[in-house]
Formats: structure tokens, C-alpha cells, sequence
């Protein structure tokens, strides 16, 4: 390379976006959207943008406030060095945020991964190796309602069947907030007697269920209904291995554990303890795609399936380069309600209609991430801008 690039500045852009028929659920009023006819949910989202003295910038939109407020911590740090030298910044950040959560590292590197892509005119994806070049999603809802929804077991039932007659091959269902155990044992049964026995199902409670008994319930209905996994069941947080290994010995279903644990080690350690069966990895939380590639190659390394969560172009580029991985969570969606995400680009969906007929949703072809901003509706919705130094 004729000219080593440098990082010349960082700017965190903050916009505004309403988001029609969605409400904080009435219990923990602002822990999980909901469906809510009539009501509009204000909401903020943000755009992360890494120049370079090359005339190249690698942006990533996503991510919450609190991960831009840590990442003050070390912009810095960034300035005036080379932006290709992604594994000295995740091992420097690493440590530099040990007593911390470390979760403003994962925007930093996608957008290092989007420069690099761009700079060698090439997707992310094959920069890390290339194994496909869609993959397949499941559907993933919002959590249940009391609003007309997803406010039964037998709406649940409806949708799965309606997103397999749309030709996705898995469904996921989250769970009521605080919700009688025989809700979900029913939800369960329910969807998958309305589906049949060929289509995936998976259950996530997002850590809702108040003791071992209920999980172990709940897993036992899973295991009636022959679910693909089931995921984060209850209020430790994600975090204990002993109970969730204690839970693998009484039920069939497959664990999947991994979201709440930030970064390689203690995946690793959660898969050595016995505590899962897959995997769960995401680039906006595990220090970028580096840090969700080396967990990828780490669960390879035992022999087990990497799940990545959340949808974003991030999550598509390194599940297009690995072969380990089963399902793109496609989400969150509902019958009703629109996509949860913000509508920040111009050219990329993660809305229920984004799979083809396949139930494959498409990699991003172009250059580092792929896609494009939408700079009309960055203006008109701009909040305000951040500039490092």
C-alpha cells in the first residue's frame, strides 16, 4: 500500500425517528416494545462515522446511548492511527475497558471492518473468507401484547403460520412480561401444532421466568414440541453456568446461551462448563466483528453451531463467513406492528417482507458493509453531532 491511512476524526451523529403502534410495555414500562394500536413511540437512534486522511469513512448506525457515552473513553486513543490495525485496537480497548461492559467497542470495529472493505473495494464478508452468500432467517416477534396482537397463544399460532406460508423456515416467539408459566407452556403446544413438524421453532423469554421450576416447565413443553433451541429462560440474567447446565440435564431441547456474556472468554467458558449447546454471539456487543468472528471460530473449535442475534448488515456479512451457523434472526416483526428497526438506510431491510423465496435474506454485495445511508432522512431528523478530537 502506497499510503498507510489514518484516522483523522470520529463523529457520533444522534437523530429522532417515530415508530407508529409501539409502547413500552405496561409492566416494565420501557424494557420490551410491545404492540399498541394508535400510539407513537419516539425514539433515537445513532450513526457512528470514522474518517480516514484516505477520503474513506466507515460508518455503522445502531447501538444505544450508553455505548456511545463509553466510547469517549478511548476515541482518542484512535486518532491518528491506522485503521486497519483492528486486532491491536480490540486487544488495547479490551483491556483499556476491563471494569466495564466493553459494548462501545463493537461499532468502532464494524465501522474499521466497513473502511477496510472500502479501501479494498470489496464486501465485508469475503474479506473474512466467504462461505455463502445469503442465508437463511427465522422470524423473530416482538414480545406478546394484551393489545390485539401477538396477545394469545392462538395469535402467536397465526403469525408462525403466516410466516411459513411467506416461506420462512424458523420461528421465534418471545414471551409475555411477568406472564402466568401455563401462557407460555401453552404458547408453546399451540404454535407448534399450527405449524406442523417441518418448520424450526425456538423460544426465547429474555430472561422473564421467576424460578428454575418454570424454565424446567417450559423447557419440558419444548421438548414436546420438538423446539430447535431454547434461549436466555430465566431471571439470572443469562449469566449462571451451573443452572443452565443443571437445566441441560433435564431437558432435550438444545440451550442457547451466550448474549449476555460479553466477549470470547467467557463464551468459551460457558461451552467448557456445559452451560449451552450453540453459541450465541453479536458483533455490536462482542468488541465488533473480530471479536464475533473469533467466538464464531471458538464454538467451531468444540464442534457446536454459532447463532448470531439481532439483525443488521454486521450480523449478515459474518454469518455469510461461517459455516457453522444455522438461522439470521430476522426481527423484531409482528402481524400488525411495524419493524423494529430505525429506517436509516436507503437501500437495506430488516422488515417481516425482506426474505426471499427461499426465506434467505441477501449478504450486501458492495463494498465494506454494503449499504447506504439515507441522508435525506439523516437531515431532516438530526438531533445532533458529536466531532473527535
Amino acid at each position: 500500500m502506497a499510503h498507510e491511512p489514518k484516522i483523522t476524526r470520529v463523529e457520533v451523529l444522534t437523530y429522532g425517528f417515530t415508530s407508529n403502534d409501539l409502547a413500552a410495555d405496561s409492566y416494565y414500562n420501557g424494557f420490551n416494545l410491545v404492540y399498541s394500536p394508535g400510539d407513537r413511540l419516539d425514539r433515537t437512534g445513532h450513526l457512528l462515522r470514522i474518517h480516514t486522511d484516505v477520503g474513506i469513512v466507515g460508518e455503522f448506525a445502531g447501538g444505544v446511548a450508553t455505548d456511545f457515552a463509553q466510547m469517549k473513553m478511548f476515541l482518542p486513543y484512535l486518532i491518528g492511527r491506522n485503521p486497519l490495525q483492528r486486532e491491536l485496537f480490540y486487544n488495547d480497548v479490551k483491556r483499556a475497558l476491563r471494569k466495564y461492559d466493553r459494548m462501545s467497542m463493537g461499532p468502532v470495529d464494524i465501522a474499521l471492518w466497513d473502511i477496510a472493505g472500502k479501501l479494498y473495494d470489496a464486501p465485508v464478508w469475503e474479506l473474512l473468507g466467504g462461505y455463502r452468500r445469503s442465508v437463511p432467517a427465522y422470524a423473530s416477534t416482538y414480545h406478546g401484547d394484551e393489545n390485539g396482537g401477538l396477545d394469545s397463544p392462538e395469535a402467536f399460532a397465526e403469525f408462525a403460520v403466516a410466516c411459513r406460508e411467506m416461506g420462512y423456515p424458523a420461528f421465534k416467539i418471545h414471551g409475555w412480561s411477568h406472564a402466568p408459566i401455563e401462557r407460555e407452556v401453552e404458547n408453546v403446544l399451540a404454535v407448534r401444532e399450527a405449524v406442523g413438524p417441518k418448520m424450526d421453532l425456538m423460544l426465547d423469554p429474555a430472561c422473564e421466568y421467576e424460578t428454575f421450576a418454570d424454565a424446567l416447565k417450559v423447557g419440558r413443553a419444548c421438548d414436546e414440541a420438538n423446539f430447535f433451541w431454547y434461549e436466555d429462560p430465566f431471571k439470572d440474567g443469562g449469566l449462571s453456568q451451573f443452572a443452565h447446565a443443571k437445566l441441560r440435564e433435564l431437558i432435550r431441547t438444545p440451550i442457547l446461551m451466550g448474549e449476555h456474556v460479553r466477549t470470547l472468554e467467557p463464551k468459551v467458558d460457558m461451552v467448557v462448563a456445559g452451560a449451552t449447546d450453540y453459541m450465541r454471539v453479536n458483533p455490536t456487543y462482542d468488541l465488533g466483528i473480530t471479536g464475533a468472528m473469533k467466538a464464531a471460530h471458538a464454538a467451531e473449535g468444540f464442534g457446536l453451531d454459532v447463532e448470531i442475534h439481532a439483525p443488521g448488515p454486521a450480523q449478515r456479512h459474518v454469518m455469510a463467513a461461517v459455516r457453522n451457523a444455522n438461522y439470521y434472526e430476522l426481527g423484531l416483526i409482528h402481524p400488525i406492528a411495524p419493524s423494529s428497526s430505525a429506517p436509516i438506510y436507503s437501500d437495506y431491510s430488516d422488515a417481516l417482507d425482506a426474505i426471499d423465496e427461499k426465506g434467505h435474506v441477501p449478504v450486501p454485495d458492495g463494498p465494506g458493509l454494503g449499504v447506504s445511508i439515507d441522508e435525506e432522512f439523516l437531515r431532516a431528523h438530526l438531533q445532533s453531532t458529536e466531532v473527535y478530537p
